[in-house]
């Protein structure tokens, strides 16, 4: 799991100081990490930023009403098409795959 890296970074993005809150940060970072890699985000995708979002929308104390905001689920979609596409060999950005593949001679 690619969570370990995120506690101080999220942390600094959130304005969170010490190490209180570090149990907490930490849960909400491995949920948003696992969600981002079964939504089919490669590792190399999985940003700081994108993970404070994240732990940020989750970060709510009111009762039963936790949940991903429009960018975060917006944001994930876009980064796993982007992990699809990175894979898939011969892609290059702004063309479609059977561009990317075609050598054109002339």
């Amino acid at each position: 799991m690619a969570a370990e890296k995120f506690l101080e970074p999220v942390k600094n993005a959130l304005g969170i100081t010490g190490d209180y809150q570090d149990e907490t940060i930490w849960g909400y970072i491995q949920e948003v990490v696992d969600y981002l890699e079964d939504a089919g985000v490669g590792a190399s995708c999985i940003t700081p930023g994108i993970v404070a979002r994240g732990v940020s929308d989750l970060w709510n104390y009111a009762s039963g009403d936790a949940r991903f905001s429009v960018y975060f689920m917006q944001r994930a979609i876009q980064l796993a098409y982007k992990s699809r596409l990175d894979n898939d060999s011969g892609f290059a950005p702004g063309k479609s795959k059977a561009e990317s593949s075609i050598s054109r001679e002339g």
